[in-house]
């Protein structure tokens, strides 16, 4: 009898035969349109919400990344560095003298000069009675100084120290300015008495008397004498009632008197 087919036998390349599971199965590629619509409109969806939440973050991202590399560029480097400080309102300092107040290295970046600090530092000139300090992108410091008004000139041995109304002493010079009163006492200064009586005298003189006057002297501060023109003198006293004295002495401008005693304003004497 003879033997029927073989069935599940495979042959080898070396003729021999081995059994073994034939594939019944092929994979294929499903295309879109097996896939529901309904299905695809849901993902579509959640593409969209993912995509939409994920995007503050993004632009967050990106903000601080553009503020980072900004922040670098003005607070890290020279490229907005100063390259020059310009200076406005100085008459009586120099240019020179406000910069090297200032102290402000050159190429510093310009957004970290401490704007406060630097004017504090030009303040600190005697002639400088207030400084402001502002920026002027790309590179440029502006120092605006106001510089002190000179009221009276006070004699300093051969020189004259010019004081502003505080009695700050700011200036010398080698003669009076024209225009300054000369006021003559031991020691000008903002905490000086005999310093502040000379002012409060000078804000209470007339018109007529400041057209007249020589010099303030201060021997202390009840023994203030007024000199005018013609070797006449006026004797103030103390700083208190300016307002009556002064208008009691320029009443009497035109009498014939060597002295004019207003001391005690109701009670005047000549001589």
């Amino acid at each position: 009898m003879s033997p029927g087919p073989a069935r599940g036998r495979t042959t080898g390349a070396d003729g021999g035969g081995r059994r073994g599971p034939q594939r019944r199965w092929q994979l294929v590629r499903a295309g879109s349109d097996a896939v529901p619509a309904s299905t695809r409109r849901f993902m579509a969806r959640a593409r969209q919400r993912r995509m939409r939440a994920a995007l503050p973050w993004a632009v967050a991202a990106g903000v601080f990344a553009v503020a980072g590399l900004v922040a670098w560029t003005l607070l890290g480097t020279g490229l907005f560095g100063v390259r020059e400080v310009r200076v406005e309102g100085a008459e009586l300092v120099t240019t020179v003298q406000v910069r090297d107040a200032a102290a402000v290295p050159d190429d510093a970046p310009l957004a970290r000069v401490d704007l406060a600090a630097t004017a504090r530092r030009v303040g600190e000139l005697p002639a400088v009675q207030r400084a402001v300090v502002t920026r002027d992108w790309p590179d440029t410091l502006v120092v605006r100084v106001t510089e002190r008004t000179g009221v009276a000139a006070v004699p300093r041995g051969e020189q004259f120290v010019v004081i502003d109304r505080a009695g700050v002493v700011f200036r010398s010079v080698p003669q009076p300015p024209d225009g300054l009163p000369v006021v003559r006492l031991a020691e000008p200064g903002p905490d000086d008495g005999s310093t502040r009586a000379a002012l409060e005298v000078l804000g209470a003189l007339t018109p007529q008397l400041r057209a007249e006057l020589v010099d303030v002297t201060v021997e202390g501060l009840a023994r203030i004498t007024l000199r005018l023109r013609g070797e006449r003198v006026v004797v103030w006293g103390d700083a208190t009632r300016g307002a009556d004295k002064a208008r009691v002495a320029s009443a009497l401008l035109d009498r014939k008197a060597d002295t004019i005693d207003v001391s005690a304003p109701d009670v005047v004497t000549l001589r």
